[in-house]
């Protein structure tokens, strides 16, 4: 195992791997913003490094300082966390490049998956299902249209280089499609510097369920299980869960097996997402993009196989055996995270402001993942996750009732939060049947 890691993100995430890096001796680098200098992550650092001001294309994202960091302290290895550059395959080739260990996949499999037309083709090509659409890129609107009018509306239209859940627009009709494409594709060209565009068949009731996999350092990939995350607004989750109440014994079996062949077609390396919708009355799936990375709701896989995937991460980029038997993987319990976020609960729109309470629950099955204490500020230049709270039992229903509990004895004032969404959430009959679908957050609305 190498000696030193710099943290090349900020947040509860950073917090969550330098907490990691410490319980295995390995001294913890991270770097920040000038806006993040007072956060618990560069407290708990071993050492932190201020890479530029608030604007992340000058810190996190500015790849010249975050080198320069990485040599003025005599770190070994980057682990980029989620978001900013953590699937950027340039800068994974540049961190190599350096002489440092990247911890994640390979920059080849970063840029195969991130175009998402070629990873469709990629996993159609594997045996992975795919929804019907496009092979390439809609060149222009006639060819959008042209595409819709063969796949069938409704149609979703999607940033081929897009993710998170941003870059996408529903169509229902030709005058909706010509709005939509002119909209996806300016924004994509604005945020990503890519104006692709993708037209596949759009599913009204669908679930979002990913499997979580692990390309070992032997070349194996497995799969850690699957997890629920149709709870979104805006296309973005708010809750995660593992197992899916939608997934059947025979039906994880199908993911599963789908989920590996897609990690083997890329040679993967390392941590991954694959991420599916599925139709819940043919109970069929379809692939909708790989996350090559870490992703934000892991812990609830941690719970439920047992693993800590920051630790499994690590060993894998040294050339690690993992800690667990690759051919003894099951699933025991169940596990819920909630996003709580600096956002009005009705609307979800960001509410930032300095935090003057913080009063996080604990107990049995309880987990916190946070960013911040009370004292510090939620500014605006940053995603709006501010913790990420995580329940566990033996049973779903028990899972729900300590998430009520811990709902409950979450104190948080300053900011907006989405709090009290989820207490009303906790107790919407749909949700707790088990049997909701991507439109459930809506329907609450």
């Amino acid at each position: 195992m190498f000696e030193s890691l710099l943290v090349a993100n900020r947040g509860e995430i950073a917090r969550r791997i330098i907490r990691t890096a410490k319980k295995l001796g390995i001294r913890a680098i991270a770097v920040h913003s000038e806006a993040d200098a007072g956060l618990p992550f560069v407290t708990e650092a071993d050492e932190a490094v201020c890479v530029g001001p608030a604007n992340p294309a000058q810190s996190y994202r500015n790849v010249e300082a975050i080198l320069a960091a990485a040599k003025k302290t005599g770190a070994q290895a980057i682990h980029p966390g989620y978001g900013f550059l953590s699937e950027n395959s340039d800068f994974a080739r540049t961190v190599e490049a350096s002489g440092l260990i990247w911890v994640g996949p390979g920059a080849d499999a970063i840029t195969a998956m991130g175009d998402k037309i070629n990873a469709r083709n990629l996993m159609a090509a594997a045996g992975v299902p795919v929804a019907p659409g496009t092979t390439d890129p809609a060149a222009d609107l006639n060819a959008a249209v042209a595409a819709a009018a063969e796949i069938g509306y409704p149609v979703m239209v999607k940033a081929a280089a897009g993710g998170g859940g941003m870059g996408m627009g529903v169509a229902t009709d030709e005058a909706a499609l010509r709005t939509e494409y002119d909209k996806v594709r300016s924004f994509a060209e604005r945020m990503f510097g890519d104006g692709s565009v993708l037209i596949e068949r759009y599913f009204p009731r669908v679930r979002h369920v990913e499997v979580q996999i692990l390309g070992l350092a032997d070349g194996r990939v497995v799969a850690l299980g699957e997890r629920e995350c149709s709870v979104q607004r805006r296309n973005q989750k708010l809750v995660e869960e593992s197992p899916s109440p939608a997934v059947s014994p025979e039906l994880r079996e199908r993911f599963l097996a789908a989920a590996v062949r897609a990690g083997e077609a890329v040679n993967y390396r390392n941590a991954g997402t694959v991420e599916c919708l599925l139709d819940p009355a043919t109970q069929e799936f379809f692939f909708l993009e790989m996350n090559t990375r870490l992703q934000v709701e892991h812990p609830v896989t941690e719970y439920v196989y047992g693993v800590d995937l920051v630790e499994e991460q690590l060993r894998v980029a040294a050339g690690l055996a993992p800690t667990f038997d690759p051919d003894a993987l099951a699933p025991h319990g169940h596990a819920i995270e909630l996003r709580i976020n600096a956002e009005d609960p009705k609307r979800f729109l960001p509410g930032p402001g300095a935090i003057t309470t913080w009063n996080e629950p604990a107990g049995a099955g309880v987990r916190v993942d946070s960013g911040y204490v009370a004292g510090n500020t939620v500014t605006p230049f940053y995603d709006s996750l501010m913790a990420k709270l995580i329940v566990s039992g033996a049973t779903r229903e028990e899972a729900v009732e300590r998430a009520r509990a811990a709902v409950a004895q979450f104190e948080i004032a300053g900011p907006k939060n989405n709090l009290p969404f989820f207490a009303e959430l906790l107790e919407n009959a749909e949700f707790l049947s088990g049997d909701y679908d991507t439109g459930i957050v809506s329907r609450m609305r």
